[in-house]
């Protein structure tokens, strides 16, 4: 039996502006504080839905231990036939 990936919730153009806006919220010192949070909801996404991409992101990035999406066949249009 073949498991099918479920549909992506968010379009993967929403997930980078979302990933590149709190990046560059968190560089700043003054807006550190609660960026995830305020970028989620300035987009309308659930904040730790951007909290794992993020993580992720500093991952395949190599800016943080883990595995990469690469590794685990889970980046851009995984799940796709």
């Amino acid at each position: 039996m073949r498991v099918m990936a479920a549909p992506r919730k968010y379009p993967d153009e929403l997930r980078e502006r979302a990933i590149r806006m709190a990046v560059e919220a968190r560089r700043d010192p003054t807006t550190r504080q609660g960026a995830l949070a305020r970028v989620a909801q300035q987009l309308g996404i659930n904040a730790e839905t951007l909290r794992n991409w993020v993580t992720q992101a500093e991952v395949d990035g190599g800016d943080r231990p883990g595995v990469t999406s690469s590794a685990t066949g889970r980046g851009a249009g995984a799940g796709e036939p």
